[in-house]
């Protein structure tokens, strides 16, 4: 960060009194510039015994496979923000569930949390975000082209807990570069 976005004047980065974190502070109107991680919602959507999944459109990961999330916009809860994801890259509509898992990314500043969601009456198609909607067994996952380690441990926590019967809310650190993959496969 260059410039005050409240004054436009430049901003120096240092830590502020009564602080203990470096932070951008303009001198001249004295704003304090907070960054925070940002917080991608998303769902695991199921009809019947497959997952809904899409081939990513965008970077990063373009072509890859990925469940249907996004950052959160400002003005929806978590779940607003993973159906609203859902509609827009899989153009399908989705009863959400509990929570079901938590990912914090250190090192990219992102915090994940996941939902289990029914998809509504078996129907989706392709979103803009997306090059590519389908339903997947189990067999059938593409676990070698899937976009990102979140998404691999989501999809194996539901496969190991659907077997047992049971869907318990996870928590977990994400410390790899989201550029490699995490070995997942069952």
């Amino acid at each position: 960060m260059n410039f005050c976005s409240q004054c436009g004047h430049p901003v120096a980065h240092r830590i502020p009194e009564g602080d203990s974190r470096l932070r951008y502070i303009c001198d001249s109107c004295q704003t304090v510039h907070y960054q925070n991680p940002k917080l991608v919602c998303g769902c695991l959507p199921v009809w019947q015994d497959r997952v809904l999944l899409c081939r990513r459109a965008i970077e990063p990961r373009r072509g890859f496979w990925t469940l249907p999330a996004g950052f959160m916009e400002n003005g929806e809860t978590t779940p607003e923000a993973a159906v609203r994801e859902t509609r827009e890259e899989a153009a399908a509509e989705v009863a959400i569930g509990d929570l079901y898992a938590v990912f914090n990314i250190r090192h990219i500043n992102q915090v994940y949390l996941m939902f289990r969601a029914e998809v509504k009456d078996g129907v989706f198609g392709i979103g803009e975000e997306s090059l590519e909607c389908r339903l997947f067994t189990e067999d059938e996952i593409p676990w070698d082209e899937l976009a990102f380690p979140t998404i691999a441990r989501t999809l194996k926590y539901f496969f190991e807990d659907r077997r047992t019967g049971t869907f318990p809310f996870r928590m977990r650190d994400i410390e790899l570069d989201f550029r490699r993959s995490e070995s997942i496969k069952p």
